[in-house]
């Protein structure tokens, strides 16, 4: 049950994939939860979940203590912190506080922090590294950045989702840790599909290979737990990631690196892998589809998409 006096309400705009299990863990935790979505079906999974779904993000952000903001593109986020700072809100409420999860660009983030200031908002920097999946399994790990003060109120919202919620600093590096994370998983990603790859031509079966480095402390991780089980069913679908929007992603660590100068050898090298995943129709697939292009490349047969 909901124990946060302070942050009774929350709001989540954006009720996708990471956003609809943000919403829906809450509701389940006690708390009170509005939200928005232009998705007919997003708002309804809400309401079957116990939430409330409302007609407009500026509806979300005049009732709610808090927003958690979980949106795909930076134009849509300039159209949402619009709605926001439009908002009505009671002599009585407390700044509303706007908790930005999304992977955007710094430059973006950075727009959408100095309008929501100068709306009276109070907003921290949050990504998420994990999946959907992930977070059921307690995987989460949450990169919070911006005012201590508005992370100390906000951090029993953050907490139903994660045990690992980590203050970071200064807004903005929030979103640099992800970049780290997401730099590393597009490494191990393409790395796993490969060693996988190769276990099937040497005639090793791809389910006892798994099953077999999985736990292991020092080759296993999380990539390679559930990606890996994706690459040995080859069975892709519904997508954790979809490498349509991973190659969103990608674009925005790659231009993070060029505008500081750092060379990303084995980042560089997995793109293409992705690339051609797109090329061979595989958009809307996990990104654990890249095994399927390592398999085609080494010429394996059966490779198939569910």
């Amino acid at each position: 049950m909901n124990k946060n006096k302070y942050l009774e309400t929350v709001g989540v705009i954006g009720l996708g994939i990471m956003g609809g299990v943000m919403a829906e863990a809450l509701c389940a935790t006690g708390y009170k939860v509005v939200g928005y979505d232009p998705m007919a079906a997003a708002r309804a999974r809400l309401k079957k979940a116990g939430g409330r779904p409302l007609a407009s993000a500026t509806a979300v952000a005049a009732v709610a203590d808090v927003v958690i903001t979980s949106l795909a593109k930076a134009s849509v986020l300039d159209d949402v912190v619009k709605k926001i700072t439009a908002a009505k809100r009671g002599k009585k409420q407390a700044p509303l506080i706007v908790i930005e999860t999304s992977t955007l660009t710094m430059a973006d983030k950075e727009r959408a922090q100095r309008a929501l200031t100068s709306g009276g908002a109070q907003t921290l920097d949050c990504p998420i590294s994990g999946t959907a999946v992930r977070m059921k399994e307690g995987g989460w790990t949450i990169f919070a950045s911006g005012p201590k003060s508005a992370f100390k109120s906000a951090k029993p919202v953050l907490d139903v989702f994660t045990k690992n919620v980590r203050f970071v600093g200064a807004f903005g590096n929030g979103t640099k840790m992800k970049f780290i994370a997401n730099h590393l998983v597009a490494i191990y990603n393409v790395a796993v599909a490969e060693s996988m790859t190769f276990a099937r031509k040497m005639g090793l079966d791809a389910g006892q290979t798994w099953a077999l480095f999985k736990d292991s402390p020092v080759l296993g991780n999380g990539v390679y737990k559930l990606r890996g089980k994706l690459m040995v069913d080859q069975n892709y679908l519904p997508a954790t990631m979809k490498v349509e929007v991973w190659q969103k992603d990608m674009q925005v660590i790659g231009d993070m690196a060029k505008s500081v100068d750092c060379p990303l050898p084995l980042f560089t090298t997995c793109a293409p892998v992705y690339t051609t995943a797109m090329a061979q129709g595989l958009a809307q697939q996990d990104t654990a589809s890249v095994c399927e292009v390592l398999g085609r490349m080494a010429g394996l047969e059966g490779m198939h998409r569910k």
